[in-house]
């Protein structure tokens, strides 16, 4: 077995999960910066997976919340911070590709780029054995996540802000969408756009990673919104 065969080979150890296609975790992996085959389309897809999985997991587990501070709570699991914790605690830092340029600058360990990693991750698992193998992977990987009621205290993040902003008026959840990439593989800005179509309103924001743009153009979503209020 070669090196790189032996370090997937632990890590779906780790995982809990044995894949059936390879390939697909090591494109979970890869790191836009180190080749056109990388994880970013895994991302989208183990985003929406995740979010699944633990809005599910929450209603069995909290069955008394009311559907705001569910999704406050959900927010709080599936927040960037949280998902770094976790990708770190499984050692993705160490199994990451990177191109030369943003392993320079410290990419591995850098938390958005482990938490897009691992919502790839879930992304490949369900791709590979179905949507129950990457629920139970969730719930794995949030066996030692503390998941309680007080969490709805945390402060909210602006998508989190917006999306109980449009609940509350019984309104659909906004769309995101990456409306371009700007810069070199190890230092890009994303231009994301958040649109409401049922309001015809659309807003943009800007980060260094797609999940900071989405919550820039999330919080540009909501000073439009509370200003037509006045």
């Amino acid at each position: 077995m070669d090196g790189d065969a032996s370090v997937l080979a632990a890590l779906q150890a780790r995982l809990q999960h044995r894949f059936s296609q390879p390939k697909l975790l090591a494109r979970a992996l890869t790191h836009r910066s180190f080749s056109s085959e990388h994880n970013e389309r895994l991302e989208f897809l183990g985003d929406s997976v995740l979010n699944l999985a633990v809005a599910a997991m929450l209603y069995e587990r909290l069955g008394a919340l009311p559907e705001g501070d569910l999704s406050r709570v959900r927010a709080n699991l599936v927040k960037q911070e949280t998902l770094h914790q976790i990708a770190a605690g499984l050692g993705l830092s160490d199994v990451l590709k990177l191109g030369e340029g943003e392993a320079r600058s410290g990419g591995q360990r850098r938390p958005s780029i482990l938490a897009d990693a691992l919502e790839a991750v879930i992304g490949a698992v369900h791709l590979d054995a179905g949507y129950d193998a990457a629920e139970a992977l969730v719930h794995r990987l949030y066996r030692d996540v503390e998941i309680n009621p007080g969490m709805q205290a945390a402060a909210k993040d602006p998508k989190t802000e917006l999306q109980e902003w449009l609940q509350g008026r019984k309104m659909k959840l906004p769309v995101y969408r990456v409306a371009g990439v700007l810069g070199a593989a190890h230092k890009q800005t994303f231009d994301v756009e958040c649109e409401i179509p049922e309001l015809g309103a659309t807003e943009r924001g800007i980060g260094p990673s797609r999940r900071a743009g989405e919550q820039a153009a999330a919080a540009a979503m909501l000073q439009t919104l509370k200003s037509r209020q006045k």
